[in-house]
């Protein structure tokens, strides 16, 4: 089974040379999802482990045994137990992987030599060796342990790795493979020798990332997925969380078994709303999938270790008092999650709402919320209770169903990162809705945001925008970037985000009910000219093209609106429908009754009229008496195959319409809750954009589960009553659509990415010598940086084909003339002390001086008026042509990642704040977006008669930065400002750099769960 290499290494090795110890290196410690979905930790292993080991090694087959050593190997000596268990973590290192504390399996390395025997630095090779113990085998372990010991292998200078197999070895053998590396195989002396360079690549940056994607899907899954739930904490009496919970997932249906909890039930066997109750996890019995927590904070330890050592997969803690409530709480949730991580276990919570599934196979309420959602095609995620419940009931109220909901209070443990590594390729859910109040790791979510959005839309209500911070009780980077920028790199990743949870609610409706539009054309009609023209200025100021609305008058009636919405359909001049309407009058004044169903038949019937609508239809009423309820109560968003609902299997009811799993679950439990249409497939477009539509793979990646074609007769027809969304107000409906366009035009733009070009005068050794001197002169260098002289400013921007334009210091007015002669008429005379650079306005900056007499006078002035010239710090620097001032940054965020930033120079951006940001690398259409995005651009394109300017020598200029950062990480700020860019070509006349040792990119090491 899983095991490597030493071949008889306990008896014919020498002992290795005697090395010092080194302090325990605590950040090798990591907490790991495996690939069920279960957790281990990974860990050094110490002196103190020699009873774990011999007990690990006591359970592992003798196979496995013989895989390791190449020979029968029944125990091990008190030798090869002090060997594997003293190392002096540089030359020879020993991790292991633990559960409940104990060994599950174990990775080590020993530095070799070129003839393969023990060695120290410099020698820059290893050989490795794997044990996993039988019962773990197949859950991902050694795949992990090799991320981790890779990393452990390049901190302490070692490139390589040298494993020996033996051939029938194929777990092992594939281990190795699938990592990604670039290695060489080689056969000798009846073994497989394999050799693995450990610098990562693209490929084994890949596959990392989908077996994180992949076992932390599955993690979710676990939990959305239970065949056994236990409410622990279920009172006696009516009322209280846990009873409440209890109520709600019997009344929900719940297709598996169902425990009650209560540690006062020591008298024996009882019941609790008709199932069975019991003191204790442990004594139910049989296995527990997922425990509901309602306990006192103080007792929630106990239900843990119950839980954990009873092989329960999952916990929901509904109780209150952790981060949420001042350093003792944190702590006591720090303690909370190292405890249920110890087992094996992942949370959502603590303070947690609950979590609900909506699947057929499933019906899983255990929350507070009081009725089951409607089945459907969104999955919602919520750290907030509350707003978790205003979202579930204005989704209901418009007829929008869920696939999944999750409100996960302080999410200590899963997140919505794991949430989005779920829904990325989750078959029932096509749109994703998340209210977040922080982000505990941007870098990692605008990763997963990007791939996710690719295949499905992400819409993200951000609250706590002005005073948000890092996750309660989470230890991670704290960003310092502006919360516009943090949207603005949301938006490039393609995520739609919005400003309020009604915002949230609308988008989510128009996007789960509707297709894309395929552009920004918009047809309004309508019986109110009023109406129109309020809904033609919403999509102006949208930035969408409406076209002039058609006005069917005020005696215009269903007939009327059915006709003229099928020719909207139709025309193809337009890309997307919005429909107003106001009452109907009678002759007396009065509206009439019913007009809003009336009006919704005629609707869905125009357009059921057109063949595979391909364009979204809104409406916009204003009181409209049952009109939306009507267009609401058409279906639900959840599609069905072809042939799975037929008349004689009427839909099942969304809330307690079946019977629990217990004897005593009350099908009237949640009475006054609607029950649940027929269920009715979502208006569907060709456009490869459309979400539900064969969703194309992420940018860079391939989808092995999807079919090459779709055959069309095996897609069941759209259903032409599939919900229309209706707004009270043109302005919402407007800003719906809009961000629908804008989100469809980044995928069509996703699917053929843009590239990252090469540039053949770049010296990337010459900057990194350059780089190397620099931080290396002052010995240990200040963290927080060293900002380079003028001098290494400019070669090292050369070195990036970058051009400073050249400044000659001026402190008197004879060096000035000498530096104008220098340069050569006309010249620039600027100041440079930090009140006024960048500041011409204040006077410092005097342009075009042609002659020296012009300089002198021009130096008189300045000094006058601002201050002496070792106060002012002028400088002389040549004229180039004009042009608009620009300014082009990078700097590095300890959280988001470098990010490459572009304005044009003074009071627009640092006023306005009119700058633009994207993630680094930039590619050649992040640079284009750049320069297009800032609301000044139109000045760079020939405002009112000007010159257009050179904005692809812009470009270049923006993508040799973000090289430069990318490339090194140790330049963590620059600034080129001003950045004239005349006509033909551009100038940079001002440079910044700083470097400092680059903070650590927690997205390239291996896998991790947060720390605690």
């Amino acid at each position: 089974m899983q095991s490597a290499s030493e071949h008889s290494e306990a008896a014919d090795r020498p002992a290795p040379p005697a090395s010092p110890e080194h302090a325990y290196p605590d950040h090798w410690e990591a907490d790991v999802v495996l690939r069920d979905g279960g957790t281990a930790r990974i860990r050094p292993i110490t002196a103190d482990d020699a009873d774990r080991l011999v007990s690990f090694y006591e359970q592992v087959s003798d196979e496995s045994k013989y895989y390791r050593f190449f020979a029968p190997y029944p125990r091990l000596s008190a030798k090869d137990v002090h060997r594997f268990t003293h190392h002096d973590f540089v030359d020879r290192v020993g991790l292991a992987a633990t559960v409940g504390g104990e060994f599950i399996a174990t990775v080590r390395y020993d530095r070799i030599d070129e003839r393969g025997m023990p060695a120290s630095g410099p020698a820059d090779e290893a050989e490795v060796a794997f044990l996993v113990q039988d019962a773990h085998q197949g859950r991902g372990v050694a795949s992990a342990l090799l991320e981790h010991i890779a990393a452990v292998a390049r901190e302490r200078d070692i490139r390589r790795f040298a494993a020996e197999v033996l051939p029938a070895n194929n777990k092992m053998i594939k281990v190795f493979t699938d990592a990604g590396y670039t290695q060489k195989r080689s056969f000798e002396d009846g073994s497989v020798r394999l050799h693995l360079d450990l610098e990562p690549t693209d490929r084994s940056l890949a596959v990392q990332r989908a077996r994180e994607q992949r076992a932390e899907a599955r993690s979710v899954q676990r939990l959305l997925t239970p065949r056994s739930v236990a409410v622990v904490g279920a009172g006696r009496a009516p009322g209280g969380v846990g009873r409440t919970v209890l109520r709600n997932l019997l009344g929900a249906g719940f297709t598996g078994r169902v425990h009650a909890v209560n540690a006062a039930l020591t008298d024996g066997p009882a019941e609790l709303d008709g199932i069975p109750a019991h003191p204790s996890v442990g004594a139910i019995g049989e296995p527990v999938d997922l425990a509901i927590v309602a306990v006192p904070a103080e007792r929630v330890p106990e239900v843990v270790a119950d839980c954990g050592e009873h092989g329960v997969r999952g916990l929901v803690v509904l109780s209150a008092g952790y981060a949420e409530s001042g350093p003792a709480g944190r702590e006591r949730q720090r303690q909370l999650v190292r405890q249920a991580r110890s087992y094996g276990m992942r949370i959502i919570g603590p303070n947690a709402f609950g979590i609900i599934n909506t699947s057929e196979d499933v019906r899983l309420n255990a929350s507070l919320a009081p009725h089951m959602p409607a089945a459907g095609r969104i999955g919602l995620f919520t750290q907030s209770g509350a707003i978790g419940i205003a979202l579930l009931a204005g989704l209901h109220r418009h007829g929008a169903g869920l696939s999944s909901f999750i409100s996960a209070g302080n999410r200590a443990d899963v997140s919505g990162n794991d949430f989005l590594q779920h829904w990325y390729d989750d078959p029932d859910t096509d749109v994703v809705l998340l209210y977040l109040e922080s982000i505990g790791n941007p870098r990692k979510f605008t990763r997963l945001a990007r791939r996710t959005a690719a295949v499905k839309p992400v819409v993200v209500v951000k609250g706590a925008r002005h005073s948000g911070s890092a996750p309660p009780g989470h230890r991670v980077p704290v960003t310092r970037i502006p919360h516009a920028t943090v949207s603005a790199l949301l938006r490039q990743a393609g995520v739609i985000r919005v400003d309020t949870v009604t915002e949230l609610v609308d988008a989510g409706l128009l996007l789960a009910a509707q297709p894309l539009p395929a552009g920004p054309r918009v047809a309004i009609l309508g019986n109110s000219e009023s109406l129109g023209l309020l809904t033609y200025d919403a999509c102006l100021t949208e930035g969408l093209r409406p076209l002039r609305p058609l006005d069917l008058t005020t005696a215009a009636g269903p007939a009327d609106f059915r006709d003229a919405l099928a020719a909207a359909l139709a025309d193809e001049t337009s890309d997307a429908v919005v429909v107003t309407a106001i009452p109907w009058v009678g002759e007396n004044g009065a509206t009439e009754s019913g007009d809003g169903e009336v009006l919704a038949a005629s609707l869905r019937e125009a357009v059921a009229s057109v063949p595979a609508p391909a364009k979204p239809v809104v409406v916009v009423h204003v009181e409209m008496g049952g009109l939306a309820e009507a267009l609401a109560v058409a279906t639900s968003t959840r599609p069905v195959s072809a042939g799975a609902r037929t008349a004689s299997t009427p839909a099942r009811p969304a809330t307690g319409g079946a019977a629990g799993p217990g004897p005593g679950a009350d099908a009237g439990t949640d009475r006054g809750a609607p029950t649940q249409a027929p269920s009715a497939p979502v208006l569907r477009t060709t456009d490869p954009a459309a979400p539900g539509s064969a969703a194309p793979a992420a940018p860079g990646t391939t989808d092995p589960t999807a079919p090459e074609t779709t055959d069309p007769a095996a897609v069941p027809p759209p259903d032409r009553q599939a919900t229309i969304p209706a707004y009270p107000a043109a302005e919402r409906a407007v800003r719906a659509l809009a961000e629908a366009v804008r989100y469809a035009q980044w995928r069509r733009q996703a699917a053929e990415p843009g590239r990252v070009p090469e540039y053949e005068d770049i010296d990337e050794g010459g900057a990194a010598a350059l780089i190397e001197r620099v931080l290396g002169a002052g010995g240990d260098p200040d963290a927080r940086g060293v900002t380079l002289g003028t001098a290494d400013v400019g070669e090292l921007l050369s070195r990036y084909g970058i051009t400073v334009l050249p400044t000659l210091p001026a402190p008197t007015p004879d060096e000035a003339v000498a530096a104008a002669r220098r340069l050569g008429y006309p010249v620039a005379l600027k100041t440079t002390a930090p009140h006024l650079r960048h500041r011409p306005d204040l006077g410092g900056v005097r342009l075009d001086l042609a002659t020296e007499e012009q300089l002198r006078t021009a130096y008189a002035e300045v000094t006058e008026v601002l201050g002496k010239p070792e106060e002012l710090q002028p400088v002389v620097q040549a004229m180039v042509p004009r042009g608009v001032d620009t300014l082009v940054r990078s700097a590095i965020d300890p959280a988001v990642g470098a990010v490459l930033s572009f304005g044009l120079s003074g009071a627009a951006s640092e006023l306005l704040g009119d700058t633009a940001h994207r993630l680094v690398p930039a590619t050649d259409r992040d640079a284009a977006e750049l320069v297009r995005s800032i609301r000044t651009a139109p000045l760079l394109f020939g405002w009112r008669g000007s010159a257009p300017v050179d904005t692809p020598a812009l470009e270049e200029l923006l993508l040799r930065v973000s090289r430069l950062v990318d490339d090194h990480p140790e330049v963590v700020a620059v600034s080129l400002e001003p950045v004239v860019v005349a006509p033909a070509g551009l100038s940079v006349l001002g440079a910044t750099v700083r470097l400092a040792p680059p903070p650590p990119r927690t997205d390239l090491g291996p896998r991790r769960l947060p720390s605690y």
